[in-house]
């Protein structure tokens, strides 16, 4: 094997151990990272230079996130450009159904190659502005670097279902926001191995008063 492959997937090896995930394939990750990395190449997906740092920085970090987050049998993700943090969710959770949604047409492509590179059954592709598609009710719905909270929040919203939950990844000093439709939110930290300390703000439907 290839030095450079051998730390590759030592890199993912080790960082999925750190996070609890030891049971999960090494080699599915590495064909991510390495996916994503020739892709990047052409569409700028990513300012990553190379596989490597694309799998500690996001496929790691995003491993990081999914460990933060509830269960879900279905889990929207809004804005997702390169598949993250859906694709690495989706690896992490073969039982939950991953929708990845974003409304350009390069990324979509992207995003559907490579979901048929994993062999994913439980992942999908959908092309379209989140506000504008038909909403798939979804027990989890997560924004990353999607728009500013309040405008995601109100774009996530019609995806959540009644007992659901939402999810924007931010950093660790974020206020939290209110909104009608959600209980008090919670701010969770969490952080790739390598990466810096990050956080994400959930919060649930609020229960409809009973007269």
């Amino acid at each position: 094997m290839h030095a450079d492959s051998k730390r590759l997937e030592s890199v993912i090896e080790q960082g999925l151990a750190r996070l609890g995930a030891e049971s999960v394939s090494v080699d599915s990750w590495v064909r991510l990272a390495r996916f994503i990395d020739r892709w990047s190449k052409r569409l700028n997906l990513t300012g990553h230079p190379d596989a490597e740092s694309i799998a500690e920085r996001l496929l790691l970090e995003a491993a990081a996130l999914e460990r933060a987050l509830p269960p879900a049998a279905h889990i929207a993700d809004l804005g997702s450009g390169a598949g993250i943090p859906g694709l690495p969710i989706a690896l992490l959770r073969p039982q939950t159904q991953v929708w990845l949604i974003d409304s350009r047409e390069r990324r979509h492509h992207f995003q559907r190659a490579a979901i048929r590179e994993l062999g994913l059954e439980n992942a999908e592709a959908l092309r379209g502005r989140a506000e504008e598609l038909e909403p798939r009710s979804s027990d989890g719905v997560i924004s990353q670097a999607f728009a500013k909270p309040e405008q995601a929040v109100a774009w996530m919203l019609p995806w959540m279902a009644p007992t659901g939950w939402i999810a924007l990844a931010t950093n660790p000093d974020f206020p939290g926001l209110s909104h009608p439709e959600l209980s008090e939110g919670e701010l969770r930290a969490y952080a790739a191995p390598s990466g810096p300390d990050r956080a994400v703000w959930l919060a649930r439907a609020r229960p409809l008063r009973r007269n």
